[in-house]
């Protein structure tokens, strides 16, 4: 666990060589707009339904076995009795934090707001750090379920990218198939950003785009267009990168993810407490050990903390379609082949 990361003023005076962070802000004969990559909404919280905790925990029944009803045999036969069944599942909200130290005179010296433009990137970390933890189980709390990307290879519901003898739209059939044999509707993906040129270049039999581009004008953060008629979003956060390569710019290793399919509806989002700002004045930031990292009075900084607090959940509840709570899942997953 890093705790020493700060933003600095920088080393070269110059501004010529490596490593000076907000060196960069500072006035010089320079455009005043800073160049930047667009913020990276979380693709989770976008999709799946959002609800309102009002606990760390909160916990909700889900239907686990479904009524029978009989045939009565004759005017005097005797009717047959039933049972329904549910069980509790849970959200349980977990916090996300991060402070962003830096000197009070590399705030002054600066000619732009500092704060304002860190606020989106740290707004883009939280998603980042939820939606990894949520699709693939990176850093995932203990409390939470099991990711979604593990969930639906579990249930068996995956494809592998090039099975189908017709090409990829048909592997995403597949995906969509798995789905709708437990019993749910597929209404959304969620996909690597680089399988959109593969879905551009397929046409169906009357030469029409397999992909639809997004309709102009809409607003949106993520939604890049439509497959087989349903929302596609694409990450823009190196997530499925992160979780397919071994190394930066390595093979793609067996297996992993690269595209979500499933009933967004089914997943949701507890929301404790939305994110939160606290500017510290005169904190002591420590790491793991107790050794002082930070001493703000003393060394004239001062700080940003960032805090969020959510959990994730998906009841998969019992349907006709698919009894089976093992092999029953609401997402289905298309993985690379080599």
């Amino acid at each position: 666990m890093v705790y020493s990361n700060r933003v600095a003023r920088g080393t070269d005076p110059s501004f010529v060589t490596g490593a000076n962070e907000a060196n960069a802000l500072m006035p010089l004969d320079v455009s005043r707009e800073i160049i930047k990559g667009s913020t990276v909404k979380s693709a989770v919280m976008s999709m799946f339904r959002i609800k309102r905790m009002g606990t760390k925990i909160q916990y909700m029944p889900v239907l686990s076995a479904l009524p029978t009803a009989y045939f009565v045999n004759g005017d005097t036969g005797l009717k047959q009795t039933t049972k329904v069944s549910w069980e509790l599942k849970n959200l349980v909200a977990e916090e996300i934090a991060v402070i962003v130290p830096i000197p009070i005179n590399v705030l002054e010296d600066s000619s732009y707001d500092i704060w304002a433009e860190i606020k989106p990137l740290i707004e883009e970390a939280i998603a980042v750090t939820f939606d990894a933890a949520v699709i693939f189980g990176v850093n995932k709390p203990t409390l939470w379920p099991n990711a979604i990307a593990a969930q639906a290879i579990a249930a068996g519901n995956t494809v592998t990218l090039g099975a189908s003898a017709i090409d990829a739209a048909d592997d995403v059939n597949n995906v969509m198939a798995a789905v709708e044999d437990d019993g749910y509707e597929v209404n959304g993906f969620w996909m690597q950003n680089n399988l959109k040129a593969t879905f551009r270049g397929l046409r169906d039999n009357q030469d029409g785009l397999i992909y639809q581009p997004n309709n102009p004008g809409v607003e949106t953060s993520a939604w890049k267009g439509m497959l087989w008629g349903e929302k596609s979003v694409t990450s823009m956060a190196g997530l499925f990168e992160g979780a397919q390569f071994t190394t930066a710019g390595a093979a793609i290793t067996t297996n992993k993810v690269r595209l979500v399919g499933g009933d967004w509806n089914q997943g949701i989002v507890g929301i404790r407490d939305d994110i939160r700002y606290k500017m510290l004045e005169e904190a002591t930031i420590f790491d793991a050990d107790g050794n002082v990292i930070y001493n703000f009075a003393q060394q004239d900084m001062m700080g940003m903390r960032v805090t969020f607090r959510a959990g994730f959940q998906v009841p998969n509840p019992i349907n006709r379609h698919n009894q089976n709570n093992a092999t029953r899942y609401p997402f289905a997953v298309l993985r690379h082949s080599s």
